[in-house]
């Protein structure tokens, strides 16, 4: 980047804006159309340089009117206590559906307050959200990191008269790996040796929605069974152990009772191939599982970092909840 002139940089600027204006992505919603993307990664961060993309921030400040309960032990393992955090509004009536975010960073880091600007902004909607840490590959191989998360669901159900959460309507949401894991509790939940030894073990992992932002669905692909991640996640090659990649894979569990799924993912993702959603789609779609696919043309892994994005992912967002875990009056989905 440092190689490339302003000039240029406003030169490929120019040229990509001329491109999406000149073709527009076909329209799937009826609400927001998608935010014009980028030819490719460099004109991203060109972007950004020229200041012309702007980033959501990262730590906002808690308002007033939101309860913050922080680092709840939810779990105890050899390596790691695993904790979680809970918002809601201070003057919250009764219980609420419960949106849970799990953060991203290829299995082997983030930080459960990665997600923050989301928890903040559906907890002054009305909602009860949630985060948590996880056990990263350096910690504890596959299927440890799905075993903590499915276990955090339980602990929050047991809990959930304590922090106004109806247990009967929950929702995962999570981007990248932490998209990985929301898949593997929705789609497993009827799974038992992916349940561990929970400390609420007879109490169900199973949630009523899945929110996926560009998560890796099948580990069984040539590029994902070839790469150094899925490798360092799993602790075997394929050649050692090919059904430990079936396993990791969240469409491997796919039923036609799996809970309605919103997809987020973009057309120049370099990490997780947008292939991934494509397929989780058709296969979602074969089964009657409710399904809504946001295919984002030029946009990265990632991607809702942008607040044109971010804005965008949490108009539909609100919408798919309203109808699956409403807060009131129940509305459409596009």
């Amino acid at each position: 980047m440092n190689q490339i002139s302003p000039k240029k940089l406003f030169i490929l600027l120019l040229l990509n804006s001329l491109f999406f204006s000149c073709s527009p992505p076909p329209r799937q919603h009826d609400g927001p159309p998608p935010p014009d993307g980028y030819w490719n990664e460099l004109m991203v961060m060109a972007a950004w340089k020229m200041g012309t993309l702007d980033l959501i921030e990262k730590k906002p400040e808690v308002p007033e009117d939101i309860a913050e309960h922080k680092d709840l032990l939810y779990r105890t393992t050899s390596t790691k206590d695993l904790k979680l955090d809970i918002y809601h509004k201070k003057d919250i009536n009764g219980s609420a559906p419960l949106l849970v975010f799990i953060h991203g960073g290829g299995w082997t880091g983030g930080d459960k307050r990665d997600y923050l600007v989301y928890l903040l902004d559906f907890a002054k909607l009305g909602y009860v959200t949630a985060t948590l840490s996880y056990r990263f590959a350096q910690e504890a191989k596959f299927p440890a990191a799905v075993i903590d998360v499915k276990c955090a669901i339980k602990w929050l159900k047991t809990h959930a008269g304590e922090y106004h959460i109806d247990p009967e309507k929950i929702a995962v949401i999570g981007g990248s790996a932490g998209g990985h894991l929301s898949m593997m509790i929705g789609y497993s939940s009827d799974v038992p040796e992916l349940d561990g030894d929970c400390p609420n073990d007879s109490t169900s992992s199973r949630v009523q929605a899945v929110v996926n932002f560009y998560g890796p669905t099948d580990l069984t692909t040539e590029y994902g069974r070839n790469h150094s991640i899925t490798k360092n996640f799993l602790g075997k090659t394929w050649e050692e152990d090919p059904d430990i990649f079936r396993h990791a894979s969240p469409d491997h569990y796919l039923t036609a009772d799996d809970p309605p799924t919103l997809i987020f993912h973009g057309t120049i993702d370099s990490l997780v191939p947008v292939s991934q959603s494509d397929n989780l789609k058709a296969r979602l779609d074969s089964l009657g599982v409710d399904t809504y696919y946001h295919r984002l043309k030029g946009w990265p892994h990632t991607m809702d970092a942008a607040v044109e994005v971010n804005e965008y992912c949490q108009y539909y967002m609100r919408e798919f909840f309203q109808k699956y875990l409403p807060l009131g009056g129940v509305q459409g989905v596009r």
